[in-house]
């Protein structure tokens, strides 16, 4: 019975957590940061850990009782669906990046007031104004023809710091394994909030990055046009890119981010997960304490 009261008790447990969630913008950077990535991260993980115990244990022993077959069978399940959520993932970013290196690869030369730099991107037949970077650990800047047609010269030098920071940064490493995560999670309460929530700081984070870099200004004349011609929301967690998540608040997370780049003097370090984070993280590895009592 003791098997039961864990299945019971993992499911209980990542719900009512996840259901107590309240999102609030009001918060310094690193405490959004930090309590966004928890709530995101630990249900779930307690779930599967609690499963992956289960499957080691086995149905048999003391601990079991009448119902080891049925908790047995309950984890095993879970971890295929963990599983299979996990191959369909990596096969959309496979086709992903294959759609992406079928595209035209092109030497972006930009003068500046400072010299001349240049990126590489692959260019999309696309009207919309997009740019995103694709990839898991090496990504690889995409834009669109529209985007290179309505930017002029210092608004594109600006996107382009923009996603040079979501690759500094990798992005597309941090946000692909999330994404999987989302996916495997939506039936728990209130996934696609923090979902928003950590793009939105993601986003923050690459803006700040950048206006260290280029007039803030400017970039923030450069995400209105984006936002302003319409939203490209793209169909994977691969890509990682300026203005293009479809946010059901856009206009107040779009104001949040003119507000901060319009701020002279930053009052607060660019956003990272502490120590302490890892320690409530840790706390998903419960489940597999009970592993060595097993008999």
């Amino acid at each position: 019975m003791i098997h039961l009261g864990m299945l019971l008790l993992g499911l209980g447990l990542s719900w009512l957590w996840r259901a107590s969630v309240r999102i609030d913008a009001q918060g310094t950077w690193s405490q959004r940061w930090q309590w966004a990535w928890i709530h995101f991260v630990l249900p779930p993980s307690f779930l599967v850990t609690t499963a992956l115990a289960l499957a080691w244990m086995g149905p048999w022993g003391q601990m079991a009782g009448r119902g080891g077959w049925f908790c047995y069978g309950c984890a095993l399940v879970l971890l295929v669906l963990v599983a299979g959520v996990a191959l369909h993932w990596v096969w959309e970013y496979e086709r992903s990046c294959r759609r992406t290196r079928l595209q035209a690869l092109t030497e972006l030369d930009l003068q500046g007031s400072e010299g001349s730099t240049a990126s590489r991107a692959y260019v999309l037949d696309l009207e919309a104004p997009f740019a995103a970077q694709v990839g898991v650990w090496h990504s690889r800047l995409v834009v669109s023809r529209g985007l290179l047609q309505h930017l002029d010269r210092e608004h594109l030098q600006a996107v382009l710091a923009h996603e040079e920071a979501h690759r500094y940064y990798r992005d597309t490493l941090w946000m692909f394994g999330l994404g999987w995560l989302r996916r495997l999670t939506c039936w728990l309460p209130n996934t696609e909030a923090l979902w928003q929530e950590l793009l939105t700081l993601r986003e923050l984070r690459a803006d700040r990055w950048a206006a260290q870099r280029v007039d803030p200004l400017v970039l923030g004349e450069a995400l209105l046009q984006v936002v302003g011609y319409g939203v490209v929301e793209p169909s994977t967690a691969a890509w990682v890119g300026f203005a293009l998540e479809m946010q059901p608040d856009l206009g107040q997370r779009l104001q949040e981010r003119i507000n901060v780049l319009l701020q002279e003097t930053p009052e607060e370090p660019l956003p990272s997960f502490p120590m302490q984070g890892w320690a409530w993280l840790g706390l998903a590895l419960l489940p597999l304490l009970a592993v060595p009592f097993h008999a």
